[in-house]
């Protein structure tokens, strides 16, 4: 069965009507976070990963509790046959409140998986694709990278070697603008 075949058969819609809930959930980095949840989708298109149906519709919603916690988790449970499946992957790559984020990537890392670890992956490419000097310090800039490497990019060494490969293209691309933005000499704006 081809991309097209596999394709005819996935029903995102609901999942899409829901994640409209983010709209007007503002990103740092501009936009809002409706637009990150279908990037990310984009991200798992991308790699053609189109039969993994549960994996797309996640990565739809993968922010809507974390973003709207009065979301109904039983109504998106009720969506489809696999709404349950998609529920529970988006509440393994959810982060508890309270929990630190490198609690959180570390738990995903040795114990999440593998379709988390997909998501978390195209979600942090998605992440870095953002992640620009003129919103961010450079020392949350290093520490998101720092951070990128020793979590987030052994995930992608397990489950997708292309992620892989892109993410620490996008880490070398973020470090290089750094240091250029950094050096003396650079005339500031």
């Amino acid at each position: 069965m081809d991309a097209t075949e596999k394709l005819r058969n996935l029903v995102l819609a609901p999942y899409i009507i829901k994640a409209t809930a983010l709209i007007g959930k503002r990103r740092v980095t501009g936009g809002n976070m409706f637009r990150h949840q279908i990037a990310t989708m984009g991200i798992i298109f991308d790699y053609k990963l189109f039969d993994n149906y549960v994996l797309l519709k996640a990565s739809v919603i993968h922010d809507l509790f974390e973003d709207i916690p009065e979301t109904n988790e039983n109504e998106i449970r009720s969506i489809d046959n696999q709404a349950n499946q998609v529920v529970d992957l988006v509440l393994e790559v959810t982060r508890p409140k309270g929990m630190a984020k490198t609690t959180y990537l570390k738990r995903i890392l040795e114990t999440g998986s593998k379709n988390a670890k997909l998501l978390k992956v195209a979600d942090r490419i998605s992440n870095l694709t953002d992640l620009h000097r003129d919103l961010y310090s450079r020392k949350k800039m290093c520490e998101y990278l720092d951070q990128t490497e020793k979590y987030v990019l052994p995930m992608a060494e397990e489950v997708n070697e292309n992620m892989a490969i892109e993410l620490k293209d996008l880490i070398s691309l973020r470090r290089k603008q750094m240091r250029i933005l950094n050096s003396p000499g650079l005339l500031q704006l």
